[in-house]
């Protein structure tokens, strides 16, 4: 029996039925078809255990929500002083919460970032982003990625991949004009009629499986903006927050964004909240009229207390030396990993604790994820590049953790490289 007081399941299998029954019956058997019988109970630090004990070493981390490790004592402990005085909050009144986070995001934000706007998630905050833009440029266009995601919300998933669209019908392809990553000449072509209200991109595109921004295309772009006046939208959900090396990863390319979005490991994962913050003109709007964009939701004041002890931990002098301290171990082991397995283990993307790591055919990723599932760590395959595995270390890893998780990751990948050379054999 599995009691959580306010609901019991006798076995897994019992769980899993339910699960296909009422809540998504394609995600709960796609996971079992695809070797990962996950199901998660017991979370702490950078563990999770599954329903049966089985513990993995978490470096998927859900996109980033847990940098910090799940369920953060100091962020735990903040929420549940918290929670003695706050509660959600009232979204039409002025909020001491709400206030001082914005505050500090204010203070720790690129030059040029003044405001700061709320939101339940990141789609939310993309929308928000999205509606700030359209009214200080009174232009329409969003120019985004193709093989992007920013979200699935009504706005957010227009700027993303057709896997993401196309399955609602929320395709608009007039107003949401995709380019390829690293083509400057074509990112020039779609802003050269002066019609764009805002580029929309992810500082490394995450979904993507981390491809890299060629040296000066970032900086190109954003000086692309400003000559056709159009907005800069840095999408930090899952690049912020110290993943780079530097609280948010714009800055390492020396760019003010126009608007900056964060989410997802703002809260440490223990209450949704996600925030938008806005320049001079793109949050004029909030002077004009502050009502023009609401959300219950958004900016719920025991998110904002967690929101704040996140900040505080995340720049800290010491966690900075950590995360460059986890990116050149991990690095340096990865590099000796793929000398040992230079067919099969093919490249590394990295900056700071963002790691892609590339192996053969169009879904190789996914083979290196089940030997790791087996050897109990936890990492995902790209979405929109099935042959890149999406690998993130959290940023207050110790070393004796990031030994332990590069002795199991050589291990996976040698037990993946021989499987694939005697499926070769046997063909």
């Amino acid at each position: 029996m599995h009691d959580y007081e306010l609901f019991a399941y006798d076995t897994k299998d019992e769980f899993l039925d339910k699960s296909r029954r009422f809540w998504n019956a394609d995600k709960t058997q796609f996971w079992q078809d695809t070797g990962v019988d996950l199901v998660i109970d017991r979370r702490e630090g950078y563990f999770l255990w599954d329903m049966e004990g089985r513990r993995l070493l978490d470096v998927h981390l859900n996109g980033g929500t847990y940098n910090l490790g799940h369920r953060n004592p100091e962020i735990v402990g903040a929420v549940r002083s918290a929670m003695d005085h706050f509660d959600m909050g009232n979204h039409h009144f002025p909020s001491l919460a709400r206030t001082a986070l914005a505050e500090k995001l204010v203070d720790t934000a690129p030059q040029g970032l003044t405001r700061v706007a709320y939101a339940s998630g990141g789609g939310e905050a993309i929308d928000i982003a999205i509606k700030s833009a359209r009214h200080a440029t009174k232009r329409r266009k969003i120019v985004s990625l193709i093989k992007a995601y920013h979200g699935h919300t009504g706005l957010a998933v227009a700027t993303g991949d057709d896997r993401f669209t196309k399955f609602f019908l929320s395709e608009q392809d007039e107003d949401f004009p995709h380019v390829p990553f690293n083509d400057l000449a074509a990112m020039e072509q779609a802003l050269a009629g002066g019609d764009v209200a805002a580029v929309i991109m992810e500082t490394i595109p995450a979904t993507y499986g981390f491809p890299l921004p060629d040296p000066g295309y970032l900086e190109a772009v954003k000086e692309l903006c400003v000559r056709h006046g159009s907005l800069y939208i840095a999408d930090e959900v899952q690049t912020g927050l110290m993943r780079t090396g530097e609280l948010w990863g714009i800055t390492k390319h020396g760019i003010e964004p126009d608007i900056l979005v964060t989410g997802k490991g703002i809260s440490g994962g223990l209450y949704p909240i996600a925030c938008v913050l806005l320049g001079q003109a793109s949050g004029a709007w909030l002077d004009e009229d502050g009502f023009a964009h609401m959300s219950t939701f958004g900016g719920a004041e025991l998110g904002c207390i967690a929101a704040l002890k996140c900040l505080e931990i995340t720049t800290r002098e010491e966690t900075r030396a950590g995360v460059h301290y986890i990116a050149d171990t991990i690095g340096a082991g990865l590099a000796e990993i793929a000398a040992e397995h230079p067919g099969f283990f093919t490249g590394i993307r990295q900056n700071g604790v963002i790691f892609g790591l590339e192996f053969p055919g169009p879904d190789g990723a996914k083979h290196v994820m089940r030997e790791l599932y087996e050897l109990g760590v936890w990492a995902i395959f790209s979405t929109l590049d099935p042959k890149v595995l999406q690998y993130k270390p959290g940023i207050l890893m110790t070393p004796d953790l990031s030994e332990e998780l590069l002795d199991r990751t050589s291990m996976a990948i040698a037990r993946a490289a021989r499987a694939m050379r005697t499926q070769r054999k046997a063909g």
